[in-house]
């Protein structure tokens, strides 16, 4: 397929980007980069299809894709009910680890114990699913109103440096920027789910984007999957040690 095809069959599209650790963040040097940013890049280029960038909060782009306002979003976890208006292309898989305060007690390093610690309370991103065992510990802290849900992940950092919250959850593509910041030293990194695989890719709308043309940026993706393009561009945030991590066990 040459480019030119390529274009014709592909076309113009609104895609959103949202701040997180390596997946996007603002460079010193000025304008963005980041895992999410190279990928779309990449993608871009091999398929044809132009990207009208912007950026947005999670919880704003999950509203407008449900509202079928959005054309496409990033690094996004399909459920249920988002797999109602969005379709979805893995890209890469990681899992959770809780941050929990040095100060914490040890009985606290487990999810029942943590349960069992009636003051303590954890900070999450609103509208960010985690995986099953974090979801479902969430949904019991929620029961006892210990939860914090912020716009972003800067700001469930900040509520964590304020000791507003005791603990959170990130992503290893966001722990090894916060492992060279001055707060490193303030939390201990928990693996409570060493099994999980939560798979994050490209989320389409249904009503906005032509099933042919999603067929096509899946093909791309699996195509830079297969000649190591993906893992170049996670080995370029994270090192090459944690890029293996992030690389999918299998493409759709």
């Amino acid at each position: 397929m040459t480019v030119h095809t390529a274009q014709a069959e592909c076309g113009n599209f609104q895609l959103a980007f949202y701040e997180l650790g390596a997946l996007y963040f603002k460079a010193p040097q000025g304008g963005y980069a980041g895992i999410d940013k190279d990928v779309i890049d990449e993608l871009s280029k091999r398929s044809g299809c132009q990207f009208q960038t912007v950026l947005e909060s999670r919880v704003r782009i999950w509203h407008q894709m449900s509202q079928q306002t959005l054309d496409v979003t990033v690094s996004g976890i399909a459920t249920p009910e988002r797999e109602k208006f969005a379709r979805f292309i893995p890209y890469f898989t990681t899992r959770n680890f809780l941050l929990l305060s040095s100060s914490a007690p040890a009985r606290a390093h487990s999810p029942e114990g943590f349960l069992s610690e009636p003051n303590l309370r954890v900070a999450v991103v609103k509208s960010f699913r985690h995986g099953a065992l974090y979801d479902t510990w969430l949904a019991k802290l929620r029961e006892q109103n210990r939860v914090e849900e912020a716009a972003d992940f800067d700001s469930v950092v900040r509520l964590f440096m304020a000791k507003r919250v005791d603990a959170f959850l990130a992503l290893p593509t966001s722990l090894e920027p916060l492992r060279r910041k001055e707060l490193a030293n303030s939390f201990i990194v928990l693996d409570w789910a060493p099994f999980d695989e939560v798979r994050h890719g490209l989320v389409l709308s249904r009503n906005r984007v032509p099933l042919p043309v999603m067929e096509l940026m899946r093909r791309e993706i699996r195509n830079m999957h297969e000649d190591g393009t993906l893992e170049k561009i996670y080995a370029r945030y994270v090192g090459a040690e944690q890029a293996k991590y992030l690389l999918l066990k299998t493409t759709e």
